[in-house]
């Protein structure tokens, strides 16, 4: 069992003070996955519910509402962008900047059709998980917005690899390959990833 703070390729540390705003009593790494999968799964099911158009979903108030509720239940500063530096991301003084520019871009892609679905929602997935906006949950956050960006231009969600990549493993491996190619200038491994 993994204790609270340790972390693991691709997780973001939480400081000390981000810790202390965990709200349940929990004690290890695999206590807090299971826990916030319990409150994701609530935020999908809402997220699928919800009206928001397609052009409305890249705005400050829907990703920062789809945070909230995807973690309101584990942490006090859910929906609140982080305020520390972190191992991965932009500087917490360009997070808001590039997060506005973002998300002109994809309501431009969307109203614009510079891309197939599939590729916009990829796209805002990757730009969202490289600003890394939030103390953590970053990465399952970028996941679902996608994926309920995608439902709601009449496409399906992605498969994700079909598999658990909150977990360490050989589907968790090839996702951050693919969030490091597409660093680097190529999206295809991370579509491909996101679709099988």
């Amino acid at each position: 069992m993994t204790t609270l703070g340790t972390g693991s390729e691709g997780n973001t540390p939480l400081s000390p003070e981000e810790l202390a705003d965990l709200i349940p009593s929990l004690a290890t790494k695999e206590e807090l996955n299971e826990w916030e999968r319990e409150n994701n799964l609530q935020a999908r099911a809402w997220a699928i519910e919800d009206r928001t158009s397609p052009a409305d979903i890249p705005s400050d108030e829907y990703v920062r509402n789809l945070h909230k509720r995807m973690f309101d239940q584990t942490w006090k500063w859910a929906g609140q962008y982080r305020r520390t530096e972190k191992n991965i991301g932009v500087p917490v003084y360009e997070i808001r900047e590039r997060f506005v520019a973002l998300c002109g871009g994809v309501r431009y892609w969307i109203e614009n059709n510079t891309y197939p679905p599939d590729e916009i929602a990829i796209r805002f997935h990757h730009r969202l998980t490289f600003i890394h906006p939030f103390p953590n949950g970053n990465g399952r956050h970028a996941r679902l917005i996608a994926d309920i960006l995608l439902i709601k231009l009449g496409r399906p969600a992605f498969t994700w690899g079909s598999a658990n990549l909150v977990k360490e493993g050989e589907a968790r491996t090839k996702y951050l390959e693919a969030i490091r190619a597409a660093d680097n200038g190529d999206i295809q491994p991370l579509l491909k990833f996101a679709r099988s």
